[in-house]
């Protein structure tokens, strides 16, 4: 398996490559290092598989691009390069050792003022909001995609062992598996997360680089022998984009969990609150589009003025989280809470009355999500708040024995304080009732046990092998 992370926490790569080695397989994870300055290749066992490391090379011509558009960045190395080059001509005077220090004062004559230049004026562009040029932003985008992920594909691919399937998680690892699958004509599976093209930055992109990188992507899955996703809106999404010869649905559900007979309370001890504080729920990446602000405001509304907020996780809106948590409006009810291990995760979810997942509607690729948080909080039998966009209205909506929680419109505080006094101002024994059916639906149908049969399925029809045989594959 390829995967752009350092794959310590990444709970469906690690859930299936342990469902790979439960079924038989020799499975080996390349991932990269945690920091992208490593140069070390790192190797870990865990779970049957290994995981391998391998740091992204660094180019010339990745300096190279660095001297051209942010030559301030620089500045220290270059200075460094030119008393090292004067200091070997005056050690070793030598007409080759004066012409090249000679040309270092030269370099440093012409880069110096040009740096300087390049740096006041992307200050006075960033006080005015704008780039150096139309798309330039969007070309350093492209030159560190070519020097860093592809880079680092390549370098993968030739560490990687040799395997009879080569699977690649997003398409910043794709490359790596069809590069490696190359050496001897295996099959490929691309496991695509989320829609690309639809996805963070690249969702903002001009026209011209997201038709660049549709044709990149429409010419792997070609290449692929099967295109797997987390839900049934973006395989209908993927599929009438770039016609993979199969597909197959595997949602990110975690495996089947059962609380223990005397809870550790985990959460509420933690935060010094009682059995009968209500705690309304957000976990994961504290990042923007994800419903922290709506949550935030939601618990000022009327009605609310005994729900605590618990955001638990990390992401670059922590700081702006610990700041309204300071606020004296919220009167001590809005938490943080540092994200927990993946295995341990549900003995902290399991503490709160419901789980808010105000997604905002920001790119096609949130309005076809299906969370983890949404599987992770039906496993530990927490009903949710939930947008309504199509994927999560089947699952919360279309449950055989009832609703597992209530739909919001994420982009209104007042929408989703709504749909959480729905769910704590029912009576008691029917949110018990609520609390069994969330459980009941995630141990019959949505775990990973369930959904795991799948990926083996497809491993043993791609090797021609019946499921559940020991195959001594690397994958």
């Amino acid at each position: 398996m390829f995967v752009y992370n350092d794959c310590r926490n990444d709970a469906r790569v690690l859930r299936e490559a342990a469902t790979l080695v439960g079924a038989g397989y020799d499975v080996t994870i390349m991932a990269r290092p945690t920091s992208t300055a490593s140069k070390e290749v790192e190797r870990e066992q865990r779970d049957g598989f290994e995981i391998v490391r391998i740091p992204i090379p660094r180019r010339t011509s990745s300096r190279t691009w660095v001297w051209i558009r942010q030559s301030w960045r620089t500045k220290g190395w270059i200075a460094r390069w030119i008393v090292f080059r004067v200091k070997r001509a005056i050690v070793h005077p030598r007409p080759r050792t004066w012409l090249n220090a000679l040309m270092a004062v030269l370099f440093g004559a012409v880069i110096f003022p040009w740096a300087l230049i390049q740096r006041l004026e992307s200050l006075v562009l960033q006080v005015l909001g704008r780039e150096r040029f139309p798309g330039t932003a969007t070309l350093d985008w492209l030159v560190r995609w070519r020097q860093t992920i592809l880079a680092w594909a390549n370098a993968t691919a030739d560490a990687a062992p040799i395997a009879d399937i080569y699977h690649g998680h997003d398409l910043t690892a794709l490359p790596a598996a069809i590069a490696a699958a190359r050496r001897n004509g295996a099959p490929v599976v691309y496991d695509s997360h989320e829609i690309f093209l639809e996805a963070g930055s690249t969702a903002t992109r001009p026209p011209w680089a997201r038709w660049f990188f549709r044709r990149l992507e429409q010419g792997w899955v070609r290449q692929s022998a099967a295109l797997v996703t987390v839900n049934r809106s973006l395989e209908e999404v993927l599929a009438k984009r770039y016609r993979p010869r199969r597909t197959v649905v595997l949602h990110n559900t975690p495996s089947r969990w059962t609380a223990p007979a005397s809870p550790s309370r985990l959460m509420r001890t933690q935060l010094g609150l009682g059995p009968n504080d209500p705690i309304a729920l957000y976990h994961g990446g504290f990042s923007a589009h994800r419903g922290l602000e709506e949550l935030a405001a939601a618990i000022l509304q009327p009605g609310l003025g005994e729900v605590h907020a618990v955001f638990m996780g990390y992401g670059s809106k922590k700081d702006w989280l610990l700041e309204q948590a300071a606020d004296a409006r919220y009167g001590g009810r809005l938490h943080v809470l540092a994200a927990v291990p993946p295995e341990h995760l549900l003995e902290w979810v399991v503490d709160a009355d419901v789980g808010v997942m105000a997604i905002q509607p920001s790119t096609l690729n949130h309005a076809l999500s299906t969370p983890n948080k949404l599987f992770e909080c039906l496993s530990a039998g927490v009903p949710v708040v939930a947008s309504d966009f199509p994927e999560m209205r089947r699952i919360v909506l279309g449950n055989a024995a009832g609703p597992l929680g209530v739909l919001c419109r994420p982009d209104d505080p007042a929408d989703v304080a709504r749909g959480i006094r729905a769910v704590l101002d029912t009576a008691p024994a029917e949110r018990a009732a609520l609390r069994r059916r969330c459980l009941a639906a995630a141990h019959d149908q949505w775990n990973w046990e369930t959904e795991s049969r799948h990926l083996v399925t497809l491993y043993a029809d791609l090797l021609g092998t019946a499921p559940g045989a020991a195959a001594a594959t690397a994958a």
